[in-house]
């Protein structure tokens, strides 16, 4: 899994951007590259500090990424820049986030089925090696599943009020 969507334009424009970003003391959750007339590149950010992507933390990505974008132009044709956080029912993309959230409720969808499913809910057990470990309730009984990190396709966070309470706990107020 990657956090980027499998084209030759996102990764380029990771490659270009990514550096800069970091220097700034932000790390890439995702970027994707979606639509045909008028296409939208996401970009979702956290903070390398550990605290709350604000909006001003937004606007200077932003304006960041279009003097990059508007100097190399790996885009062609018009398009929209949209950055923000993950927000609380975030998207899973780095081997880091299924050990930060763990015990937290999440949604996979795999590549390939394994054992006949290619969809998980469950509770998040963390992760060993290259491995995602979770808990899923199947007829009324919990299963636990392997799933090869590299297998997920997606995976985020179930917006519930346990995750929400912590959010308030935490002090988030993510945006």
């Amino acid at each position: 899994m990657s956090l980027v969507s499998d084209t030759v334009q996102t990764e380029t424009v990771l490659a270009l951007i990514e550096p800069s970003l970091t220097d700034l003391g932000y790390e890439m959750v995702r970027i994707r590259l979606q639509g045909d007339s008028r296409p939208v590149l996401q970009i979702m950010i956290d903070r390398t500090d550990g605290a709350d992507v604000a909006v001003k933390d937004c606007t200077l990505v932003s304006r960041t990424v279009s003097a990059l974008l508007d100097v190399a132009d790996p885009i062609a044709g018009a398009y929209e820049l949209e950055v923000s956080s993950p927000g609380l029912d975030r998207p899973l993309t780095r081997a880091k986030d299924f050990l930060s959230y763990s015990g937290s409720v999440a949604k996979v969808e795999l590549k390939t089925p394994i054992e006949g499913r290619r969809r998980f809910r469950g509770r998040l057990l963390g992760l060993e090696g290259d491995v995602v470990r979770m808990v899923v309730p199947l007829d009324a009984v919990e299963t636990e599943f392997a799933l090869p990190f590299a297998a997920i396709a997606k995976a985020k966070l179930v917006l519930t009020d346990e995750l929400l309470a912590a959010a308030q706990r935490d002090g988030t107020n993510q945006g």
